[in-house]
């Protein structure tokens, strides 16, 4: 069994994977660099193929996400992409990221073949699926954690820009201050000398002014700017309000941890809404029983929140009517077929998208995406 023969040769795997970083980049890794990187994906390898051998092998992807490269939460996605902000940190590249894991993969192909250890197709492809997982997680946060060092610096920028603004102000401002005061003290004419410098130096503050308004404009044509708040206090919220309607509907609600640095501007009620809306849809349907899974992640440059229910799945045509108003596939019409369209509407209104995903024969997943913030610090 190929979970059997990473076990017994983590170090070994682990070892080769350090020699092969210091031959590409000229210095060994370093156990910072490989904390959240190759022996933690080595664990998470071993218990998703454990997990595949057993009754239940569908729960191996809360350990290490679907096949198809979608965006999801497991635990493989969380800790690729702390360690694709870790190799960020260390003043490595995206290609360092990518050959990361290739490494790994490597390691494994050549020290099987050494030993003579033969493994089945499907744990190939479970470690195919598990390596396309992770560097792509890896990948996707080192890119956006490189994006907001470069808007960092364009922060840095626009605050030099605004110190050699009002060093400009108050040089433009005293000369004219001046000028005004010795035309008054002397009782000089403003056609004079005097009053020439100070109509040029009120000529010079309304073009700088005139300039920055510019500016200001240009800025605001992208939206009104809002605060950042807390995506895990904004879940935590959510989950407090629903649990109550879960148990009435005789269903449960979970809610995994949400990273506490992640966060999302917008109307706070009006997504509140848009999720509790979701929610109230996911109890509805969902087989009794059965558990409605909230989760809110980061995929990119976006904040994604999950609601998955197990209603059994979306019959053909289905996904592509059930936003619009007053619509109701099923028999139950408790409800008059506004809520998926109001949730829609409040979430674009914030920017956003809201989608389905069918999952034959389990249920769906509706997936609510929003601009990435981070709290500040």
């Amino acid at each position: 069994m190929l979970h059997d023969f990473l076990s017994n040769n983590k170090d070994e795997l682990a070892r080769r994977c350090r020699e092969k970083v210091g031959k590409r980049v000229g210095r060994s890794a370093t156990e910072a660099q490989l904390k959240d990187g190759i022996p933690l994906f080595l664990e998470q390898l071993i218990r998703t193929l454990r997990i595949e051998q057993t009754a239940t092998p569908m729960d191996s992807r809360r350990v290490s996400g679907p096949a198809g490269g979608g965006a999801t939460l497991s635990e493989v996605s969380v800790s690729a992409a702390q360690h694709g902000k870790d190799l960020l940190s260390l003043g490595l590249t995206v290609d360092q990221v990518v050959h990361d894991y290739g490494d790994l993969c490597q390691s494994i192909t050549d020290l099987a073949v050494e030993r003579d250890a033969p493994f089945e197709v499907d744990e190939f492809r479970t470690l195919n699926r598990c390596l396309d997982n992770a560097i792509s997680d890896a990948v996707t946060e080192f890119s956006f954690q490189r994006d907001l060092l470069v808007a960092s610096s364009g922060a840095l920028e626009s605050s030099k820009r605004m110190g050699f603004f009002a060093h400009e102000l108050r040089n433009l401002l005293g000369t004219a201050s001046l000028a005004f005061s010795a035309a008054k003290a002397g009782n000089l004419s403003l056609s004079g000398a005097t009053g020439t410098i100070l109509e040029r130096s009120l000529n010079g503050l309304e073009k700088l002014i005139s300039s920055s308004l510019d500016e200001v404009r240009a800025l605001n044509q992208s939206g009104d700017v809002l605060s950042a708040f807390s995506l895990s206090d904004f879940i935590a919220e959510i989950h407090a309000a629903a649990s109550f309607s879960a148990k009435f509907h005789g269903c449960a609600l979970r809610a995994p941890v949400v990273d506490a640095n992640l966060a999302l501007t917008g109307t706070r009620d009006l997504l509140i809404a848009a999720v509790a809306n979701l929610l109230q849809n996911a109890f509805k349907f969902t087989k009794p029983r059965t558990e409605v899974l909230l989760t809110a992640y980061a995929a990119g440059d976006r904040i994604l929140i999950d609601v998955a229910d197990c209603c059994g799945g979306l019959g053909p045509g289905v996904a592509e009517a059930m936003f619009k108003p007053f619509s109701q596939s099923s028999s139950d019409r408790t409800g008059i077929g506004l809520g998926l369209t109001i949730a829609k509407q409040s979430v674009s209104a914030n920017g956003g998208t809201l989608v389905v995903r069918d999952v034959p024969g389990h249920g769906c997943v509706f997936t609510i995406s929003l601009p990435r913030k981070e709290l500040p610090t």
